[in-house]
């Protein structure tokens, strides 16, 4: 029990999984409270993160749906929370002591859905809607939601697929999109289906999916219809049966849109029980009016392109198979691929992808190590059992060749542990060598009853190492591996490597699909534009031609040009005529840009100038960042670079690679060493926006100041680890360096970087590399710096030669 000064504990009255909850007394304040304690007595710093979250978000909420938060106080070598006592209990104890009534059940629906519009008024979402997190005094009628540990101030979160053993939330009653393994960013109406499934609890006494299994019941969330609450117990009428079924629908946009519409159609189902004593069914939803701007997030006018890609998939567990997807920046290529994660799900499969960067090509396999890096991290979330029979399977394969996979994929060595060196051999058996080994890690990963799906993006900047790689993966014969590449059809010509590697691997007989992605024309362009607005296709037909002259069918330019509209005011909500209403005249006479990448940059610009400045220098570091490096570049504190970038983040323009939460662990410096906070821009497009704003005159200067850093930031021990990075930065700044002893110092790197793309057998990344060395080499390079002079030539030689 609890010891606290001037507080009187009376009673336990929940235990969670983390959490203790006590009945107390406050002598001091002279009032009921209730105590939350955290369970262990040293709590790892992400529960720690979670209950500050919960404090300073409850205590900024000032609604009479919600807990109220008295303080937060250190307790040993925990956290204690001071809360309101009400007299409530959860809803999950309630069930547990009694069954309600359909009118005791339609009263709490109601108290519940007015609480959660409250929530969501204040623009947060919960995220964690279930009956633990829903307290109910049946004296007093009083309903509030507690535990907001996860939730979010932002709008929309992006969550990327992850190992389901690390999800935030409580998986039996999570929406579809907070799995993070549908093609779907996350808004207010998740918070919906959690009360759906919490509903559909409260009446059948049931889960809607009851399976202890996490990756099935992740699956069922995504793709399977549990049976109507009417169907469990008859005795439900159907109307309040079709309100749970409409809550947990798989689209958001086939849920409720509002909170109010949700109480408006339970109230109408109490208000017919009082009078009538019967349920009749009407149409739902009649009040469900939404004033938030949210463009459907349905793919349109794609339906054969995912049917391709989907024969494909089950295809790969015959026989290992690529599939290849054509369209210009913005089409809508990574959105298809992201169809494929619930049919990943059904079969336990692995996903993973990279991406090839616009501005850092030289860096050898960036992408497929990126990708593989992911892999792993997905592995290190998996339970120990597992961890350790994944890395008997690991060993076995790399046999005493271990340290070449780890070489490019550090993160290995977390699993496996410490791998002796390797022999030096000639270049020709470092290259056998390395292909073989690679292909046996590849290996332990394919099973065609668990396929390997690997999607590597952006495939017209990848360098000759890395299509020969790709090459290397399909010319294996096992069955399960789904390798998805995405270009910009544009930018590969027939002569272009990749379209030559692709018909090499045509004539190793491997299944090679491709499609095409077409800009969308008027009519779909028009449905999509009806839909967001929620009228008629016929009040929308000339705002939408408007649309498509502007954008070219483009879905991603569409998408930002409709909210630059919003934003600007020209779409706007009429409460009294309750639907959206424009001026195309008005909207004409703005002169919007026909380019996305001006449309995005003046976008970045309404950004405060501090958010500026970082997205600028991030745009250098490439597509993928961490907060650490942004900041040090940057000559800030974490704290100040995280704010900054919170309001890119709340703008959709990048996205956090993990919780929320992680975010004040790295600042504290709690984050595990395994782990970096990482960032990346939501698209191409927009961190070509980001750099554009630096003027090209600024672009060497800037690139300098960035390896210069990386330069002062690194330890000499560390130095060959991050050479890449600090390299091609450094290597952009080349026309800035007048000085001897700067330029003799940046060719030495180039030869550290050049050999380290070698030993990768990376050979033109390694040529590139060691040729800028030779041109940085002064006239009398021979004399005054002989031995580097010579290395970079005879390993340029050799580079040029392979």
């Amino acid at each position: 029990m609890l010891t606290l000064p001037d507080v009187e504990v009376t009673s336990q009255i929940y235990e969670s999984a983390n959490s203790l909850v006590y009945r107390a007394f406050s002598r001091s304040h002279d009032r009921a409270i209730v105590l939350k304690v955290l369970k262990e007595n040293y709590p790892t710093p992400q529960e720690l993160a979670r209950y500050r979250t919960e404090y300073k978000i409850t205590q900024s909420l000032n609604l009479t749906g919600c807990i109220k938060a008295y303080d937060l106080q250190q307790y040993q070598n925990t956290l204690v929370m001071f809360l309101e006592d009400f007299g409530g209990e959860s809803l999950k104890i309630w069930m547990q002591q009694q069954k309600f009534t359909v009118e005791e059940l339609l009263r709490i629906a109601i108290a519940t859905a007015e609480s959660l519009g409250q929530i969501h008024a204040a623009n947060i979402i919960h995220k964690d809607i279930n009956p633990s997190n829903i307290v109910f005094n049946p004296d007093t009628r009083q309903l509030k939601i507690i535990d907001f540990g996860i939730s979010t101030q932002l709008t929309r979160e992006n969550h990327t697929l992850k190992n389901p053993n690390i999800l935030e939330g409580t998986l039996a009653y999570m929406s579809p999109e907070q799995t993070g393994r549908m093609n779907r960013s996350l808004d207010y109406r998740t918070d919906f289906y959690s009360l759906g499934a919490t509903f559909y609890e409260l009446l059948t006494h049931q889960l809607p999916f009851d399976t202890d299994d996490v990756l099935e019941l992740v699956h069922s969330h995504l793709a399977k219809q549990p049976l109507s609450p009417s169907e469990v117990n008859p005795e439900i009428p159907q109307i309040i049966s079709d309100i749970v079924m409409k809550l947990m629908a798989k689209n958001a946009e086939e849920r409720y849109q509002s909170a109010l519409g949700i109480k408006t159609d339970l109230e109408e189902c109490l208000n017919q029980l009082l009078g009538n004593n019967i349920i009749s069914v009407f149409p739902l939803a009649c009040q469900d009016i939404s004033d938030k701007f949210q463009i459907p997030q349905k793919l349109y006018g794609r339906e054969r392109e995912i049917a391709t890609i989907l024969t494909a998939f089950d295809r790969s567990s015959e026989q290992s198979a690529m599939f290849l997807i054509a369209g210009y920046s913005g089409i809508g290529k990574s959105a298809i691929v992201q169809e494929l994660y619930k049919p990943i799900t059904q079969k336990r499969g692995y996903f993973i992808s990279g991406k090839f960067d616009q501005y850092q090509r030289n860096i050898p396999y960036s992408a497929v190590v990126s990708a593989l890096r992911e892999l792993v991290k997905q592995l290190l979330a998996e339970s120990e059992v597992q961890l350790q029979e994944w890395r008997q399977k690991l060993l076995t394969a790399l046999g005493i060749n271990g340290q070449v996979i780890i070489d490019i994929i550090p993160e290995l060595e977390l699993i496996v542990g410490k791998q002796p060196a390797v022999p030096e051999v000639g270049l020709s058996e470092s290259q056998n060598r390395f292909n073989l080994v690679f292909q046996n890690f590849i290996t332990v990963f394919i099973k065609p009853e668990h396929p390997l799906t690997v999607f590597i993006d952006d495939l017209q900047w990848a360098d000759g190492a890395s299509i020969k790689l790709i090459e290397l993966l399909m010319s294996g014969t096992t069955p399960g591996l789904f390798l998805i590449g995405a270009y910009r059809d544009n930018e590969v010509s027939p002569a272009h490597p990749l379209s030559l590697t692709i018909e090499e691997i045509i004539k190793n007989k491997v299944s090679v699909d491709r499609i095409f992605l077409s800009p969308l024309d008027l009519a779909t362009v028009t449905q999509l534009i009806s839909d967001a607005l929620n009228c008629r296709e016929e009040r929308v037909t000339a705002l939408a031609e408007l649309v498509l002259l502007k954008t070219g069918g483009n879905p991603f330019f569409m998408n930002e040009f409709l909210k630059a509209l919003y934003t600007e005011g020209l779409l706007q909500f009429e409460f009294t005529a309750t639907r959206w209403e424009w001026d195309l005249g008005e909207i004409q006479g703005r002169g919007f840009t026909d380019n996305v990448v001006e449309l995005m940059s003046s976008k970045i610009q309404q950004l405060p100038e501090n958010t500026q400045e970082t997205l600028k220098i991030a745009a250098c570091i490439g597509n993928q960042f961490d907060v650490k490096t942004l900041a040090s570049i940057s000559q800030k504190s974490l704290r100040e670079t995280a704010d900054d970038l919170y309001a890119a983040v709340a703008e959709n323009l990048v996205v956090l690679l993990g919780n929320m939460g992680d975010v004040e662990l790295e600042i504290a410096g709690k984050l595990p060493s395994s782990q970096s906070l990482e960032y990346k821009f939501v698209h191409d497009r927009i961190q070509q926006a980001a750099y554009s704003l630096i003027a090209d005159r600024d672009q060497p200067i800037v690139h300098r100041q960035i390896g210069q850093m990386l330069l002062q930031n690194t330890p000499s021990e560390q130095r060959e680890d991050k050479i890449f990075d600090i390299v091609n930065q450094l290597n952009f700044a080349t026309s800035l360096i007048s000085d001897r002893s700067e330029k003799d110092e940046l060719a030495e790197f180039n030869l550290i970087a050049g050999n380290k793309a070698k030993a990768s057998v990376a050979f033109q990344p390694a040529f590139n590399y060691l040729q800028t060395g030779i041109n940085l080499l002064g006239e009398n390079c021979w004399l005054a710096q002989y031995n580097v002079s010579l290395q970079l030539h005879q390993e340029a030689a050799e580079a040029a030669y392979f």
